[in-house]
């Protein structure tokens, strides 16, 4: 049986915050929410759930959890940082604040990451609450890939809390926090959020400015979409020698030859230093 902890959520009312918030809510655990902003203090209000505040729920909390946006976290780690008890874990969800180094330091404290991989696009869904779930964390199983400061004994701890937070969770991932960055940002919001973006930009074009009917160009992009990742990500079928020839014709048009510059530490250092200053 997991023991009761106590944990602090700051930053109970936003997006991320109110979804860990739903599932730490239904445990045993003695868990306080933490809000600044009056439209986000009205959302956890809203949701049955009782603020604190921070210098009230914070010092005694094994783990505290800060919810809130990395641009933000320089300056909510230096206030709430100090108030901890020795021994506590703080725990933020995205890499860039922590790999830039601009988390408020304390030696007896312990520093985790943990951010969710969503839903695989290749999870075997059974049910409509599953299939409803792109995002994780209410029905769809998900991974955490997570990075943690500190002895076995409290990466335990903190893996526990994550299982919640993020759960139903398949499997935790221990990498550096480093290593962690080069997950997210460079590969899946660089890259694959990126893809993303011009995969509906290429749909428009196809639509607006060629005029294929809406509903055709959704139906063969989609079932591409699913074609394209399965047989590149998993070998499941080769792509026909045309199929080829107009990728490597796409890669020449589309892709820069030095694209691979991304994965170098200079380029993580810049586009995190964007990311802190919501310089896009």
């Amino acid at each position: 049986m997991t023991q009761r902890r106590t944990i602090a959520v700051v930053g109970a009312g936003g997006k991320m915050g109110m979804r860990i918030s739903d599932n730490l809510a239904r445990t045993s655990h003695d868990v306080r929410y933490s809000e600044t902003s009056p439209a986000a203090r009205e959302r956890v209000t809203a949701a049955g759930r009782t603020l604190s505040d921070t210098g009230t729920a914070v010092p005694d909390a094994d783990v505290v959890v800060l919810a809130v946006p990395d641009v933000a976290l320089a300056a909510v780690s230096a206030d709430v940082v100090p108030l901890l008890r020795p021994g506590a874990i703080v725990l933020t969800l995205d890499p860039a604040a922590a790999y830039a180094g601009v988390l408020h330091r304390r030696d007896d404290v312990h520093y985790a990451v943990a951010h969710p991989c969503h839903p695989s696009v290749f999870l075997e869904r059974t049910t409509p609450e599953e299939y409803a779930d792109s995002f994780g964390g209410v029905a769809a199983p998900q991974d955490v890939v997570a990075a943690f400061e500190g002895p076995d004994l409290k990466r335990a701890v903190a893996e526990e809390v994550i299982r919640v937070m993020y759960g139903p969770v398949l499997d935790v991932h221990w990498v550096s926090v480093k290593q962690l960055a080069v997950l997210e940002p460079t590969l899946v919001e660089t890259v694959a959020c990126m893809v993303g973006d011009l995969l509906r930009e290429a749909l428009h074009e196809a639509v607006h400015t060629v005029g294929v009917p809406s509903a055709a160009a959704r139906a063969m992009l989609h079932g591409h979409i699913q074609v394209a990742l399965s047989n590149t990500l998993r070998g499941a079928n080769p792509f026909s020698d045309g199929c080829r020839i107009a990728m490597d014709y796409g890669r020449e048009t589309i892709v820069r030859p030095d694209w691979k510059k991304i994965f170098d530490d200079t380029e993580l250092d810049r586009v995190i230093a964007r990311m802190l200053q919501h310089v896009y």
